[in-house]
């Protein structure tokens, strides 16, 4: 009797896994990609909402998330009042269309950002320090009413503190000796005193972008009653109109500018730290940056962080999950531990803003872009605090700004979605699509932050086979669990200490700023061939080990942990770190030991501790030398460089990303692993390359096409191999099975012949879609740009150029042929002899085309579909006023307001050169 076991959907008999049993694997509703969606004004009607749900539910977004802004100039009248009885009949008829389409609805719990709107009082408003400094000599006293400078803030501030500090290292609260009149009753004792008033004072910050409904002060992000307060009026909204909550509610990043302080700081500073913060006022507020000054500035940042954390990041994913709905949070700009603000939600979510050049070959460049702010290195913090804390989900804000409006194609798209993917991000949130009414006139309502994924954008006609793409490789980067190398230790300390000034945001404009030797440390790690995930000082605590390795709160394993050239570290976290290697783990020591404690209670006590906990560790004469030593259980490793240093903890490097210069993710699953592979370089890779994995068989999948196929595997000296052909901008998906002996059709490697059949003449060109109308047929004797014939509608046209030719193929023996479309601008669907091929819409354009060949004529169609900048730059010259929206309007990419009437025809259509090229499998 045949024994069956079924897991994760594999069906495996006598350890083979048949054909029907490798396949992708069931998308669920998260695989499909998600957008933000912009409401403008809220200016929605029933009949537009079931519009616009079914547009984008047909391309292939099953996720919207719902962020009122400004409104269209003139449209007043429509506007709607953000959670107004109106407003949540519109909520209401939005999730119910969403659910007979099989999509779900987020929100933003705000309109714009940040958080605010006019239920917010000026004392649950954002709070900033204020402070004004007096000296007094022996007999003296402040003369005038103790008070804030600034006129804006006289009737807003309030008086928390007065200190005195006298010249023998004296320290006075005098808090009590102001009398009602604001007039201080106290005179200094001697020479060279110091009197301090500290206020609560507020930024004023308006929400930026909001809705109708929802201008009004920000709310102070520090403090739990205004945090309360401010949930209060979505419960009270939901509930008295009976709507269900959405899915899942938003927050943007963090841009609560000046927002320092919180009325109960000083109490919780001492309640935290053990010192009151009042008592070292000259040493906090000094311009000089003394080691007491770091020592103090790093603890108020602590403080902050804590506050933000508890006090609005915690207390708002409780309040959505007991309304069953789900947090999404964009943790980066916080005054905090990144880390854990992060994992404090259920969905942590990065942003990409800019575009990455990687060199791939053939792609087009822009000279109208931004340089991607986010690196592989910030991206991380986002999935990281998702591994270690077990959240399913990394969401991202995605392609956020890479080139100036109407000039981004789907081939630009794709290498900036694959560093995301790469980075362990895995539910895709385009930023963004705008909510427009069928009937507006070209462009049709948009929001000014590109990159526009709406039906009114010409990139969408192929738009569904990008989106397909997205599903298909998170189909796979939700499988599984994360299988990720090393831990990194985030030295937030040292950051904290180093870095002048007082409060400080992680920004992602200004990383390479904050944390320039940890960035590095990331990208030499990555560039050794390992992938790492970071942990805080919070999640180390929780750490365990098992089976000698270590395992997160989240139940993730890693093989070690690295510590990269930390200074500062809690005692309790160092002496953690040793119990974990006399417990059997593998710890990492770069550069040098921890040497002082942060913070400034306690000094001297601690640190003795900490010089004692040093003196257990292995003695070191250099760290330049890499070193192995034994303790306990464990192995405390010791060096200077990544690659050697890390190659002694005895974890298998991936060769694909160290030698061949392949990017690759690798997660676990219940048959073996899976990899999500890019080439993002200007080569293409083709050879033998070893897997850090042992596998009896693996699987390629292509994410472009569907395919899937057997690879070629080979053992040598106890690793797998596996052959691999990549082209420069590709990426495919492997799943190894460490078992079973895969039984499916091998996968197809071609060879190229010498010749290969050039198809750049006697090609026609029509248009099956063109704005203005391009009603013609013309003859293409050499392949250019449409916008180089001489018809004016084709140099200001937004539309679809067909290309047709006939053409005999000549007697050449070959397995297969590959058709090379060469330069296209921007997308292309295929059609050979009447059949699909598919839609092309980034380099390489190439498909495979043998099947469908004949022996006699054979009619290859190309429908090019080009962007729709020359004809918005049309618009702009002849004047035609289209940007009609309220604040902002319609800015560009440096958030000027231009035009672009000056902008030079972009080449549109099929430019070659096309050829058909004879293949032979290997």
């Amino acid at each position: 009797m045949k024994k069956f076991i079924i897991s994760a959907g594999y069906l495996l008999v006598c350890s083979f896994i048949f054909a029907q049993q490798v396949s992708w694997p069931q998308p669920a509703i998260e695989a499909y990609p998600a957008a933000r969606w912009w409401w403008m004004g809220s200016a929605v009607n029933k009949d537009n909402l079931t519009y616009n749900l079914e547009e984008y539910v047909r391309a292939g977004i099953k996720t919207l998330e719902i962020t009122p802004i400004y409104g269209v100039k003139g449209n007043e009248r429509n506007e709607i009042d953000f959670l107004s009885p109106r407003w949540m009949e519109m909520l209401a008829h939005t999730q119910a269309e969403a659910k007979r389409l099989g999509m779900q609805i987020d929100m933003n719990t705000g309109t714009g950002w940040p958080f605010g709107g006019p239920e917010v009082t000026l004392e649950d408003a954002a709070t900033r320090l204020l402070f004004r400094e007096y000296t007094l000599n022996a007999g003296e006293t402040v003369k005038d009413k103790i008070e804030v400078e600034d006129e804006k803030q006289k009737n807003i501030a309030v008086l928390t503190r007065v200190m005195a500090f006298g010249p023998e290292d004296e320290r006075l609260d005098i808090t009590n000796k102001v009398d009602k009149g604001g007039n201080l009753q106290w005179n200094a004792p001697s020479d060279s005193w110091k009197v301090i008033a500290l206020f609560n004072g507020k930024t004023l910050q308006k929400v930026k972008r909001a809705a109708p409904g929802g201008e009004g002060y920000v709310m102070d992000h520090l403090s739990q009653k205004a945090v309360k307060n401010y949930l209060g009026k979505f419960d009270k909204a939901f509930q008295s109109n009976k709507t269900s909550y959405p899915h899942t509610f938003f927050n943007d990043s963090y841009e609560v500018y000046r927002a320092d302080w919180t009325p109960d700081f000083l109490e919780q500073f001492a309640k935290r730290r053990g010192y009151k913060l009042e008592a070292y006022l000259p040493e906090f507020l000094s311009a000089e940056r003394s080691d007491t000054t770091a020592r103090i500035v790093s603890d108020y940042r602590e403080t902050m962080g804590e506050l933000l954390i508890e006090n609005f990041t915690r207390q708002w994913t409780a309040w959505a999950n007991r309304h069953g709905s789900l947090t999404r949070n964009q943790a980066h700009g916080s005054p905090g531990n990144l880390i854990d603000i992060y994992a404090a939600v259920d969905i942590p979510e990065c942003e990409g803003f800019g575009i990455s050049d990687f060199g791939i070959k053939g792609l087009r460049k822009d000279t109208l872009t931004r340089p991607n702010d986010s690196d592989f290195s910030m991206l991380k913090y986002a999935s990281s605090a998702a591994h270690i804390a077990g959240k399913p989900f990394t969401s991202s804000e995605t392609f956020t700004w890479l080139t100036e409006h109407f000039r981004t194609s789907l081939s630009q798209c794709k290498p900036d979605l694959d560093l995301l993917f790469l980075s362990g991000v895995n539910h895709i949130y385009f930023h963004g699509t705008t909510y427009s009414p069928k009937e507006a006139e070209w462009p049709g309502w948009k929001f000014y932050a590109s990159v526009d994924m709406s039906p009114t954008n010409s990139i969408w006609r192929d738009a569904p086979a990008f989106f397909e793409y997205i599903t298909r490789c998170q189909s796979f980067l939700q499988m599984g669990k994360p299988d990720n190398d090393f831990l990194v230790y985030l030295p937030l300390y040292d950051i904290w200490y180093e870095q002048g000034g007082r409060m400080l945001m992680f920004d992602i404009h200004k990383m390479e700023q904050r944390a320039p030797k940890f960035i590095e440390s990331i990208h030499e790690i990555n560039a050794a061939g390992y992938d790492i995930d970071y942990i805080s000082d919070n999640f180390l605590r929780q750490t365990k080990v098992v089976n000698g390795k270590l395992h997160t709160p989240g139940g993730i394993s890693y093989q070690a942990i690295i510590i990269p050239a930390a200074k500062r570290m809690p005692v309790d976290v160092l002496e953690h770190l040793i119990d974990l290697t006399k417990q059997g783990a593998q710890v990492v020591f770069m550069e040098q030991y921890p040497e002082t404690i942060p913070g400034f209670a306690q000094l001297e006590k601690n640190q003795k501790k900490m010089d004692e906990l040093v003196k257990q560790l292995p003695q070191v004469n250099s760290f330049g030398i890499t070193a192995v030593h034994p303790f306990g259980k464990g192995k405390v490793i010791t060096g200077h460089e990544y690659e050697i240093t890390l190659e002694a903890t005895g974890v298998k490097y991936e060769c694909m990303k160290a030698v061949s210069g392949l990017q690759c993710i690798r997660r676990s699953n219940d048959t073996g692993y899976h990899y999500f592979v890019s080439c993002l370089k200007p080569s293409d890779v083709k050879a033998w390359i070893p897997l850090a994995v042992k596998a009896r068989s693996v699987a390629i999948f292509d994410p472009m096409t569907g395919e899937i196929g057997k690879a070629k595997v080979k053992q040598e000296e106890g690793d797998t191999y596996v052959y691999m052909d990549v082209k420069s901008g590709e990426s495919v998906i492997l799943q190894t099975y460490s078992e079973a002996d895969i039984n499916i059709p091998e996968w197809k490697y071609p060879e190229k012949q010498a010749l290969a059949v050039s198809l750049d003449n006697g090609w026609s060109l029509k248009f099956v879609e063109s704005i203005p109308s391009a009603n013609i047929r013309i003859p293409v004797n050499q392949l250019k740009s449409w916008t180089d014939i001489e018809l004016d509608q084709l140099k200001t046209n937004m539309g679809t150029g067909c290309y047709s030719i006939s053409f005999t193929l000549p007697d050449i023996k070959a397995d297969d042929w590959i058709l090379d479309l060469g330069d296209v601008r921007e997308s292309a669907r295929v059609r050979l002899n009447g059949e699909e091929i598919g839609t092309l819409w980034a380099v390489p354009f190439t498909r495979k085309v043998g099947k469908l060949l004949k022996t006699g004529e054979n009619t290859l169609e190309v429908e090019v579909t080009n962007l729709p900048a020359n004809r918005i730059s049309s618009y702009d010259k002849a004047e035609i006023e289209w940007r009609k929206f309220k604040d902002i309007n319609f800015a560009d990419i440096h958030y000027k307001n231009t035009n672009y009437s000056h902008w030079e025809p972009m080449p549109s259509g099929l430019l070659g050169p096309v050829k058909l090229i004879p293949v032979d499998y290997r």
